[in-house]
């Protein structure tokens, strides 16, 4: 599925990881993968969207943003992006299942806000819903993080909380610090959880895979 005129853009080189591995470990062709350049995340990403969904040649195009601590403000901000792009028929909220457009003479685009479509969040979000229900690490992750937290030691902003759960679990695995994307290949993550398959199934309909 190589091809410029079809392709995935992200905030950055982590969603990315995670995204290809997670096609890889489906079984689903890997759609090109675009950030938007040097100066990545959500910012970037959005001053150079309204141009991208006007390009000449254009024929599918994916939109996946963390909502952050904020869902409602951050799909607004893509939603206006497509409206003024021409896509009218961008709901006024976010879809659960991920929204893919429906306007005829445009290129097909679609959006998923991460972690669910449903709640803030970001990609580590998302990817601590990859980590089995069972495991046993999980609760001891959080409660070391709650003690630094509570003792007011945590270094890093609370907002940042799942970032940080998230890379003390990996830290804690099998080989310790294995980046996100390749944890979900080292099957520590699953490539199965609920939230795994909707997110594929997004993938699935939007790119048209079989």
């Amino acid at each position: 599925m190589a091809d410029p005129d079809v392709y995935l853009l992200v905030e950055g080189k982590n969603d990315k990881h995670v995204i290809k591995n997670l096609c890889i470990q489906n079984q689903i062709p890997v759609p090109e993968i675009q950030t938007p350049g040097e100066a990545e995340g959500i910012e970037a990403l959005l001053e150079g969207l309204e141009y991208r969904l006007n390009a000449q040649f254009l024929r599918t195009i994916g939109i996946v943003v963390d909502a952050d601590d904020d869902l409602p403000a951050r799909w607004q901000s893509v939603r206006g992006r497509l409206h003024a792009a021409g896509y009218l028929d961008v709901p006024r909220y976010p879809i659960a299942e991920g929204w893919i457009s429906s306007t005829p003479g445009l290129p097909r685009a679609g959006t998923w806000i991460m972690p669910d479509n449903q709640v803030s969040g970001m990609l580590e979000d998302f990817v601590t819903r990859l980590i089995s229900v069972d495991d046993n690490l999980r609760p001891k992750s959080e409660e070391v993080l709650s003690e630094i937290e509570d003792a007011g030691l945590n270094r890093y902003r609370l907002v940042h909380h799942p970032k940080a759960f998230i890379h003390t679990w990996l830290a804690w695995q099998e080989t310790p610090g294995m980046p996100m994307g390749q944890a979900i290949t080292a099957r520590a993550l699953r490539h199965d959880s609920p939230l795994a398959l909707d997110f594929v199934a997004w993938l699935r309909r939007l790119f048209e895979v079989a």
